[in-house]
């Protein structure tokens, strides 16, 4: 898979080979932008009691900051596809880094909830340009069939994230306190800038045809919403990858408010559920050899479906424990492990000249409902197991009748 795409003046791109030290350079530095946004959430996840205690309000309303970043997330995926396809890929990474710098900095120094919110909503809006450019030059430097497993070795990189960060998080807090975490993640993104402006190569030239005006840009958006590969595959997507965002929202509840687990032991838990996730996208490397994306996402969204309708009959009826919710819930982020990638590389299949403006338009419809969904397990009167196992059961069950639906469609 030694390829670098060399032009993209037309829709069918050239390909030349480079060596494997280029090769894995670019993985590395593909894969480390996308990093940003993981980080971002997991290492403060331990700190939530104490920032709770702090700003004197719940777990539940320090739950909501992760919420306030998915949707911040969304709106940046809007805002950054039409100036990545404009501009090319390295300028609007430079801005978008800048400005998360300062926001994330701005976290550290929050005395309220609401303000934590907000500040949390920006530093998402600038630092996602990150995970749009990284998608679209998966495009740029990579053959369009390689793709599920290059987003496959992508979310191995992206997968150390939640091993390290609630752990490092967790030594930050112990040795200072939770502001330090934000920190730390800006110092993190002011060095990947500074690697992104000297060493990375532009990967789309700036096209001035992309229009930056607002009809043109909404056309465009409407112009790969209505393709029906983009919109079945990103909706079943969107809404199986959903449980993953629900258990970030909710895992503090779960483990720290409702068992009592220290800050390090839900590091450590945190860290192992992961293996899940990590596991589940290296074995989809293996699978794309033998099988298409769509035979594994519906294979896939059907474990999900029954796993998760378990989970909550389980929940329902009083019948767990923390170590069943753990394995519950391995068996699920182990689903998404294999979902992401698979609808992700068939919604993204047709689109090649206005791939930064597709993948934007991806990114927002799986953070922004994604976000949307994480948020009820903050607003409902649940207790954490019960919120977190309901909303990720309806989750998984509408993306699998989204598949029915659009298979059935597609045979009609």
């Amino acid at each position: 898979m030694d390829f670098i795409s060399v032009s993209q003046t037309t829709e069918n791109k050239q390909y030349i080979k480079r060596s494997r030290t280029q090769h894995i350079f670019l993985l590395l530095m593909i894969g480390a932008l996308n990093t940003i946004t993981p980080i971002s959430i997991d290492m403060y996840l331990p700190a939530f009691p104490k920032i709770a205690a702090d700003m004197h309000t719940s777990i539940g309303n320090v739950a909501l900051s992760v919420s306030t970043y998915f949707l911040g997330f969304a709106l940046g995926q809007i805002l950054y596809g039409p100036l990545l396809d404009r501009f090319g890929r390295k300028r609007p990474l430079h801005i978008g880094l800048c400005l998360y710098i300062i926001a994330t900095i701005l976290c550290a120094t929050c005395t309220s909830i609401e303000m934590l919110w907000l500040m949390r909503f920006i530093q998402a809006v600038s630092g996602c340009v990150a995970s749009v450019a990284a998608m679209a030059m998966v495009l740029d430097f990579f053959p369009t069939d390689k793709s599920a497993q290059i987003i496959s070795l992508l979310i191995l990189i992206l997968s150390v994230s939640p091993l390290l960060a609630p752990t490092a998080g967790t030594f930050i807090i112990d040795t200072w306190n939770w502001r330090f975490v934000f920190i730390v993640l800006a110092i993190i993104a002011a060095l990947l800038l500074v690697v992104v402006f000297f060493f990375l190569p532009e990967g789309h030239q700036p096209d001035k045809t992309v229009s930056l005006l607002p009809k043109p840009i909404i056309n465009g958006f409407k112009t790969i919403l209505t393709t029906k590969q983009f919109y079945v595959y990103a909706l079943a997507g969107t809404f199986s990858f959903a449980g993953l965002f629900v258990y970030v929202a909710g895992s503090p509840a779960v483990f720290m408010d409702e068992f009592h687990v220290s800050a390090k032991v839900y590091g450590a838990i945190f860290a192992g559920l992961s293996l899940g996730f990590i596991g589940s996208s290296q074995l989809n490397h293996i699978l794309t050899k033998h099988f298409t994306n769509e035979s594994i996402l519906k294979a896939t969204s059907i474990i999900q479906s029954i796993t998760s309708i378990l989970f909550l009959f389980f929940i329902l009826n009083n019948w767990y424990n923390i170590t069943l919710i753990i394995a519950f819930l391995f068996v699920l982020l182990a689903c998404s492990g294999l979902t992401y990638p698979n609808a992700a590389a068939v919604a993204m299949r047709s689109f090649t000249k206005n791939a930064g403006t597709a993948s934007s338009l991806l990114g927002f419809i799986q953070i922004g409902i994604g976000g949307i969904i994480s948020a009820a397990v903050g607003m409902l009167h649940f207790k954490g197991s019960l919120a977190v196992s309901f909303v990720i059961a309806a989750s998984s069950c509408i993306a699998f009748f989204i598949l029915l639906l659009g298979e059935r469609r597609k045979s009609n």
